[in-house]
Protein backbone atom coordinates (compact mmCIF):
# COMPACT_ATOMS: atom_id res chain seq x y z
CA UNK A 1 0.00 0.00 0.00
CA UNK A 2 1.09 3.55 -0.60
CA UNK A 3 0.37 6.93 -2.12
CA UNK A 4 -0.71 6.68 -5.76
CA UNK A 5 0.97 8.76 -8.43
CA UNK A 6 -0.94 9.92 -11.49
CA UNK A 7 0.46 8.68 -14.78
CA UNK A 8 -0.97 9.26 -18.27
CA UNK A 9 0.35 7.50 -21.38
CA UNK A 10 -0.94 8.03 -24.91
CA UNK A 11 -0.89 4.42 -26.11
CA UNK A 12 -2.17 4.82 -29.67
CA UNK A 13 -3.55 7.55 -31.87
CA UNK A 14 -4.66 8.01 -35.46
CA UNK A 15 -1.51 8.73 -37.48
CA UNK A 16 -1.45 12.18 -39.09
CA UNK A 17 -4.73 13.09 -37.43
CA UNK A 18 -4.40 16.72 -38.53
CA UNK A 19 -4.01 15.69 -42.17
CA UNK A 20 -6.83 13.14 -41.97
CA UNK A 21 -9.17 15.78 -40.55
CA UNK A 22 -8.21 18.18 -43.35
CA UNK A 23 -8.90 15.44 -45.90
CA UNK A 24 -12.37 14.84 -44.45
CA UNK A 25 -13.11 18.56 -44.46
CA UNK A 26 -11.94 19.07 -48.04
CA UNK A 27 -14.11 16.21 -49.22
CA UNK A 28 -17.15 18.10 -47.96
CA UNK A 29 -16.35 21.14 -50.12
CA UNK A 30 -14.74 19.64 -53.24
CA UNK A 31 -15.79 17.95 -56.48
CA UNK A 32 -12.45 16.12 -56.69
CA UNK A 33 -12.47 12.33 -56.46
CA UNK A 34 -10.78 10.48 -53.59
CA UNK A 35 -7.42 9.99 -55.31
CA UNK A 36 -7.24 13.63 -56.38
CA UNK A 37 -8.18 14.83 -52.92
CA UNK A 38 -5.61 12.56 -51.28
CA UNK A 39 -2.87 13.82 -53.59
CA UNK A 40 -3.86 17.44 -52.95
CA UNK A 41 -3.86 17.04 -49.18
CA UNK A 42 -0.57 15.12 -49.06
CA UNK A 43 1.23 17.55 -51.36
CA UNK A 44 0.39 20.72 -49.45
CA UNK A 45 0.58 21.97 -45.89
CA UNK A 46 -2.96 21.76 -44.45
CA UNK A 47 -2.45 23.72 -41.24
CA UNK A 48 -4.07 27.00 -42.24
CA UNK A 49 -6.97 25.26 -43.97
CA UNK A 50 -7.58 23.10 -40.90
CA UNK A 51 -7.48 26.16 -38.64
CA UNK A 52 -10.14 27.83 -40.78
CA UNK A 53 -12.33 24.74 -40.69
CA UNK A 54 -12.07 24.41 -36.92
CA UNK A 55 -12.55 28.13 -36.48
CA UNK A 56 -15.85 27.94 -38.37
CA UNK A 57 -17.05 25.28 -35.94
CA UNK A 58 -17.02 22.42 -38.48
CA UNK A 59 -15.99 20.02 -35.73
CA UNK A 60 -17.60 16.80 -36.97
CA UNK A 61 -14.58 16.17 -39.21
CA UNK A 62 -12.39 15.91 -36.11
CA UNK A 63 -14.28 12.79 -35.03
CA UNK A 64 -12.18 10.71 -37.46
CA UNK A 65 -9.13 11.00 -35.19
CA UNK A 66 -9.00 8.53 -32.29
CA UNK A 67 -6.77 8.67 -29.19
CA UNK A 68 -6.27 5.90 -26.62
CA UNK A 69 -4.76 6.58 -23.19
CA UNK A 70 -3.62 4.40 -20.33
CA UNK A 71 -4.09 6.05 -16.94
CA UNK A 72 -3.02 4.86 -13.50
CA UNK A 73 -2.82 6.29 -10.01
CA UNK A 74 -6.30 7.81 -10.07
CA UNK A 75 -9.06 7.31 -7.53
CA UNK A 76 -12.38 5.55 -7.91
CA UNK A 77 -13.83 8.99 -7.16
CA UNK A 78 -12.28 10.29 -10.38
CA UNK A 79 -13.65 7.29 -12.26
CA UNK A 80 -17.20 8.27 -11.30
CA UNK A 81 -16.66 11.68 -12.93
CA UNK A 82 -14.82 10.36 -15.98
CA UNK A 83 -17.48 7.88 -17.05
CA UNK A 84 -20.01 10.69 -17.34
CA UNK A 85 -18.29 11.39 -20.66
CA UNK A 86 -20.28 8.84 -22.60
CA UNK A 87 -18.78 9.29 -26.08
CA UNK A 88 -15.79 7.24 -25.03
CA UNK A 89 -14.69 3.66 -24.41
CA UNK A 90 -13.39 2.55 -21.01
CA UNK A 91 -11.64 -0.58 -19.72
CA UNK A 92 -11.09 -0.42 -15.95
CA UNK A 93 -9.22 -2.67 -13.54
CA UNK A 94 -11.82 -4.82 -11.78
CA UNK A 95 -12.10 -4.92 -8.00
CA UNK A 96 -14.08 -8.12 -8.45
CA UNK A 97 -11.41 -10.14 -10.24
CA UNK A 98 -8.35 -8.38 -8.78
CA UNK A 99 -7.86 -9.08 -5.07
CA UNK A 100 -6.75 -6.24 -2.78
CA UNK A 101 -5.53 -8.67 -0.11
CA UNK A 102 -1.96 -7.44 -0.55
CA UNK A 103 -3.07 -3.84 -0.18
CA UNK A 104 -4.21 -1.02 -2.41
CA UNK A 105 -2.65 2.29 -3.36
CA UNK A 106 -4.67 5.39 -2.56
CA UNK A 107 -4.92 9.03 -3.56
CA UNK A 108 -4.25 11.67 -0.89
CA UNK A 109 -6.09 14.94 -1.59
CA UNK A 110 -3.71 17.93 -1.52
CA UNK A 111 -6.04 19.69 0.92
CA UNK A 112 -5.47 16.89 3.45
CA UNK A 113 -1.71 16.78 2.86
CA UNK A 114 -1.62 20.56 3.39
CA UNK A 115 -2.99 20.14 6.92
CA UNK A 116 0.35 18.71 8.02
CA UNK A 117 2.21 15.47 8.64
CA UNK A 118 0.05 14.40 11.59
CA UNK A 119 -3.19 14.72 9.62
CA UNK A 120 -1.73 12.95 6.60
CA UNK A 121 -0.49 10.13 8.85
CA UNK A 122 -4.03 9.80 10.27
CA UNK A 123 -5.40 9.56 6.72
CA UNK A 124 -2.89 6.78 5.94
CA UNK A 125 -3.92 4.90 9.09
CA UNK A 126 -7.53 5.08 7.97
CA UNK A 127 -6.57 3.58 4.60
CA UNK A 128 -4.78 0.76 6.43
CA UNK A 129 -7.84 0.18 8.61
CA UNK A 130 -10.08 -0.07 5.56
CA UNK A 131 -7.67 -2.59 4.10
CA UNK A 132 -7.89 -4.61 7.32
CA UNK A 133 -11.69 -4.56 7.11
CA UNK A 134 -11.48 -5.67 3.47
CA UNK A 135 -9.26 -8.62 4.37
CA UNK A 136 -11.56 -9.56 7.28
CA UNK A 137 -14.62 -9.66 5.06
CA UNK A 138 -12.75 -11.41 2.29
CA UNK A 139 -11.81 -14.18 4.73
CA UNK A 140 -15.33 -14.42 6.13
CA UNK A 141 -16.68 -14.72 2.59
CA UNK A 142 -14.40 -17.60 1.67
CA UNK A 143 -10.98 -16.12 0.99
CA UNK A 144 -9.47 -14.50 -2.10
CA UNK A 145 -11.53 -15.12 -5.19
CA UNK A 146 -14.24 -13.56 -7.30
CA UNK A 147 -17.11 -14.46 -4.96
CA UNK A 148 -15.40 -12.98 -1.90
CA UNK A 149 -13.84 -9.98 -3.64
CA UNK A 150 -17.09 -8.72 -5.13
CA UNK A 151 -18.63 -8.12 -1.70
CA UNK A 152 -15.53 -7.41 0.39
CA UNK A 153 -14.80 -4.45 -1.93
CA UNK A 154 -17.83 -2.60 -0.51
CA UNK A 155 -15.65 -1.35 2.37
CA UNK A 156 -12.96 0.05 0.07
CA UNK A 157 -12.81 3.87 -0.10
CA UNK A 158 -13.27 6.24 -3.02
CA UNK A 159 -9.58 7.02 -2.48
CA UNK A 160 -8.57 3.53 -3.67
CA UNK A 161 -6.45 3.87 -6.80
CA UNK A 162 -7.32 2.25 -10.08
CA UNK A 163 -6.01 2.07 -13.64
CA UNK A 164 -7.82 2.21 -16.94
CA UNK A 165 -7.61 2.43 -20.72
CA UNK A 166 -9.75 5.08 -22.38
CA UNK A 167 -10.41 5.99 -26.03
CA UNK A 168 -12.01 9.20 -27.31
CA UNK A 169 -12.21 10.89 -30.67
CA UNK A 170 -10.70 14.34 -31.10
CA UNK A 171 -14.00 16.19 -30.98
CA UNK A 172 -15.01 14.60 -27.69
CA UNK A 173 -11.53 15.22 -26.30
CA UNK A 174 -11.86 18.92 -27.08
CA UNK A 175 -15.16 18.94 -25.20
CA UNK A 176 -13.58 16.99 -22.33
CA UNK A 177 -10.70 19.47 -22.10
CA UNK A 178 -13.06 22.46 -22.14
CA UNK A 179 -14.81 21.07 -19.05
CA UNK A 180 -12.06 19.29 -17.17
CA UNK A 181 -9.06 21.59 -17.70
CA UNK A 182 -11.17 24.41 -16.26
CA UNK A 183 -10.08 25.87 -12.93
CA UNK A 184 -13.48 24.96 -11.48
CA UNK A 185 -13.07 21.26 -12.30
CA UNK A 186 -12.21 18.93 -9.43
CA UNK A 187 -8.45 18.97 -8.87
CA UNK A 188 -7.69 15.31 -9.68
CA UNK A 189 -9.52 15.05 -13.00
CA UNK A 190 -8.22 18.51 -13.92
CA UNK A 191 -4.61 17.38 -13.53
CA UNK A 192 -5.30 14.24 -15.57
CA UNK A 193 -6.94 16.33 -18.30
CA UNK A 194 -3.94 18.66 -18.58
CA UNK A 195 -1.59 15.67 -18.90
CA UNK A 196 -3.80 14.25 -21.63
CA UNK A 197 -3.91 17.59 -23.43
CA UNK A 198 -0.13 17.79 -23.36
CA UNK A 199 0.09 14.43 -25.16
CA UNK A 200 -2.63 15.36 -27.67
CA UNK A 201 -0.83 18.55 -28.68
CA UNK A 202 2.28 16.52 -29.45
CA UNK A 203 0.31 14.04 -31.56
CA UNK A 204 -1.99 16.48 -33.42
CA UNK A 205 -0.78 20.06 -32.89
CA UNK A 206 -3.35 21.86 -35.02
CA UNK A 207 -6.38 19.89 -33.85
CA UNK A 208 -5.57 20.68 -30.23
CA UNK A 209 -3.69 23.98 -30.37
CA UNK A 210 -6.68 25.92 -28.97
CA UNK A 211 -8.07 23.03 -26.89
CA UNK A 212 -8.30 23.43 -23.14
CA UNK A 213 -10.51 25.40 -20.77
CA UNK A 214 -13.02 27.59 -22.57
CA UNK A 215 -11.32 30.75 -21.30
CA UNK A 216 -8.35 30.16 -23.64
CA UNK A 217 -10.24 31.61 -26.58
CA UNK A 218 -12.78 33.93 -25.01
CA UNK A 219 -14.48 35.01 -21.80
CA UNK A 220 -15.05 32.50 -19.05
CA UNK A 221 -18.46 30.81 -19.57
CA UNK A 222 -18.87 30.37 -15.81
CA UNK A 223 -19.86 34.02 -15.36
CA UNK A 224 -19.97 35.06 -11.71
CA UNK A 225 -18.80 31.54 -10.78
CA UNK A 226 -15.51 32.00 -12.63
CA UNK A 227 -12.39 30.79 -10.84
CA UNK A 228 -10.71 34.09 -11.74
CA UNK A 229 -7.59 32.29 -13.03
CA UNK A 230 -7.92 32.94 -16.76
CA UNK A 231 -4.39 34.27 -17.15
CA UNK A 232 -2.99 31.31 -15.24
CA UNK A 233 -4.89 28.91 -17.53
CA UNK A 234 -3.64 30.68 -20.64
CA UNK A 235 -0.06 30.65 -19.40
CA UNK A 236 -0.25 26.93 -18.65
CA UNK A 237 -1.61 26.31 -22.15
CA UNK A 238 1.21 28.32 -23.70
CA UNK A 239 3.80 26.46 -21.64
CA UNK A 240 2.71 22.96 -22.68
CA UNK A 241 2.64 24.05 -26.33
CA UNK A 242 6.22 25.29 -26.10
CA UNK A 243 7.36 22.04 -24.47
CA UNK A 244 5.82 20.04 -27.29
CA UNK A 245 7.67 21.92 -30.02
Amino acid sequence: MGKAKLKVVLLRFTPDADELTAMAARLCYSRLDIDQLKEKVESRDQEEFLRRVMGRGHLSVSEHGSFTFAVEGVSRSLLAQLTRHRIASFSVQSQRYVSMADGFDYVIPPSIAALGEAEEAEYVREMEQMHAWYCMWQEKLGGAGEAANQDARFVLPNAAATRLVMTMNARELRHFFALRCCGRAQWEIREMAWQMLTECRKAAPVLFEDAGPACLCGPCPEGKNSCGRMQEMRERSRTISERGQ
